[in-house]
């Protein structure tokens, strides 16, 4: 088990996500991963957006916990550096491991509950918070 933290990042009604493609499934997940030792879960999140997305965010509140294979932390956050889509996390550079693959995007905010996106009960609730 591994807590991890995540962002949310919400511009001009679009969240930006992660489609990953793997074993067949489609499906999204928010930007994020696992906290490493010496990490909070707020610097673990923003270590995951500049790996996962290419860009610096500021971490504000955190707007949801879910307990599965630890906690996961997921918080409302703001670009404030950086060019979305330019990551170059492990994810995108060790080729040999068998995760499918990972690619950013923004997806409509209206759009969430008709896609699959892990964990499902804080996509609903982050569009609860910006309908």
């Amino acid at each position: 088990m591994r807590d991890r933290g995540s962002v949310v990042l919400v511009e001009n009604k679009r969240i930006a996500l992660i489609k990953r493609i793997r074993n067949g499934s489609i499906y999204y997940v928010f930007p994020g991963g696992g906290i490493e030792e010496d990490e909070t879960p707020e610097e673990g999140a923003k270590r995951e957006a500049l790996e996962e997305l290419g860009v610096e965010v500021k971490v504000n509140e955190c707007v949801a916990t879910v307990s599965f294979n630890g906690t996961q932390y997921f918080f409302l956050s703001e670009i404030i550096a950086g060019a979305f889509g330019t990551g170059k996390g492990e994810e995108y550079t060790n080729l040999e491991t068998d995760r499918g693959s990972y690619l950013p995007v923004w997806i409509d905010i209206d759009k969430l509950s008709s896609i699959n996106i892990k964990p499902t009960e804080v996509a609903l609730k982050v569009q609860s918070l910006f309908r």
